[in-house]
């Protein structure tokens, strides 16, 4: 077995390198060449911690593993990251475990990359102005990502934390970029072409009316029962694209669209993956609000993972044990 240790994943996984992989993971979903299974994702009971698991299979390559983790919300305070996970893969021939890679980076790197993924391929264009909500260690993924795939010049944010805002200023002036904090979300989604919310609450952030004709939103935030970020009339009224309509609609962005009646699995226009592969249309005009709810799926963790063990073994990284 190879072991991948935080600081090795790191060095080892870029995110122009995460983009490409798991965009072929989404592609290879929508073609029916891989799945993910059931999602477990539970309230520990201790330390108000929330442990998930997330499994999956890509046929394609193939590739098979779990990611396992959550969020311990008190670690900050202790000089850890609260995001704490770990991906396990399996030689898809025997069933073996054949890697065993830490995930913290990962997670934020794949969901960094999912959204620009999205953004690549439903944002108009000509989109230049990235807004964000949420500005902790997620929204520097976001950044950097982002600026891969589209001629981003300027950003704005708001977060609740001034040293969270004055940190992502840092990132995004030393990218070259001009840097607004702003007072609020209103200011932030009346700026934006691009809009991406990475936070963890529970409430609406943005309302129905804020956000300008030809927007694309990436809400990335919501992945549990209760997580809110969008007004549901926002979610209800735009171009819907989902990681997994299911998923999307029990613990996404769009569950609380979908208990109000406002939405179905029916009102989502395409997967991104069928975006991708071209089974499905993105964005039909210049001035339609898209929507992308990334729930965040295995095969995204999976993608990243088998990366990081590639590249170890080209570049001779990572401790091999017997196991």
């Amino acid at each position: 077995m190879i072991v991948i240790s935080e600081r090795e994943a790191r060095e080892l996984v870029g995110v122009e390198q995460a983009i490409a992989v798991v965009e072929q993971a989404f592609a290879a979903m929508a073609r029916g060449q891989a799945g993910n299974y059931p999602v477990v994702r539970e309230t520990v009971g201790h330390r108000d911690a929330v442990f998930g698991v997330k499994a999956g299979c890509d046929r394609s390559l193939p590739l098979l593993g779990l990611k396992a983790g959550g969020y311990w919300p008190h670690n900050a305070k202790a000089g850890a990251s609260n995001h704490q996970s770990t991906t396990v893969l399996f030689d898809p021939d025997t069933g073996q475990a054949m890697a065993l890679v830490s995930a913290n980076y990962l997670t934020g790197v794949r969901t960094g990359a999912a959204s620009a993924i999205a953004t690549r391929y439903l944002a108009r264009a000509d989109a230049a102005v990235l807004g964000i909500i949420g500005a902790g260690v997620q929204a520097h993924h976001q950044v950097r990502a982002t600026l891969a795939v589209r001629p981003i010049r300027a950003v704005h944010a708001w977060d609740p934390a001034a040293a969270n805002l004055e940190a992502l200023g840092r990132t995004v002036r030393d990218l070259g970029l001009t840097f607004t904090a702003e007072r609020g979300c209103r200011e932030v989604a009346q700026q934006a072409d691009v809009l991406v919310t990475v936070t963890p609450s529970q409430q609406a952030l943005v309302q129905d009316g804020w956000v300008r004709p030809g927007t694309h939103i990436n809400a990335m935030g919501a992945d549990t029962r209760g997580k809110q970020e969008l007004d549901p009339r926002l979610v209800a009224s735009a171009a819907l694209f989902v990681d997994e309509a299911a998923q999307a609609m029990s613990i996404g962005e769009c569950q609380h669209a979908c208990a109000a009646g406002l939405i179905g699995e029916a009102s989502v226009r395409a997967s991104l993956g069928a975006v991708v592969a071209q089974l499905a249309p993105g964005r039909r005009s210049a001035g339609e609000i898209t929507l992308f709810d990334g729930t965040g799926v295995a095969l995204q963790d999976l993608a990243v993972a088998e990366l990081a063990v590639r590249e170890a073994r080209r570049r001779g990284a990572g401790t091999s044990v017997p196991y």
